[in-house]
């Protein structure tokens, strides 16, 4: 009974491991592989910079409307300062 992780699909085994990278070999040669390996590899950190780099982007966005929110509530509490001396001031001016 093997635990194979796509049903109708068996493990690869040792033996099976060997004889794939044989076939590559044979098929890009021994100077091929060490470059796509290379590519392969910037292609990896390139994706890892960009998902970084948009995660940074969502945490600015986001710290930016925090301060938004928190400037927009600074403002009503004083134009409802202003609001409460207005009305101080005409009641005063009424008296």
């Amino acid at each position: 009974m093997s635990l194979a992780l796509i049903p109708g699909l068996p493990t690869l085994g040792p033996m099976e491991l060997i004889i794939a990278l044989v076939v590559i070999l044979l098929l890009f040669g021994a100077k091929r592989i060490p470059e796509l390996a290379r590519g392969l590899g910037s292609g990896v950190r390139e994706f890892k910079a960009g998902t970084k780099e948009g995660q940074l982007e969502d945490k600015k966005d986001k710290e930016k409307k925090d301060e938004e929110g928190a400037t927009s509530e600074a403002k009503t509490d004083d134009e409802v300062k202003l609001e409460e001396d207005a009305t101080v001031e005409a009641e005063q001016k009424r008296s």
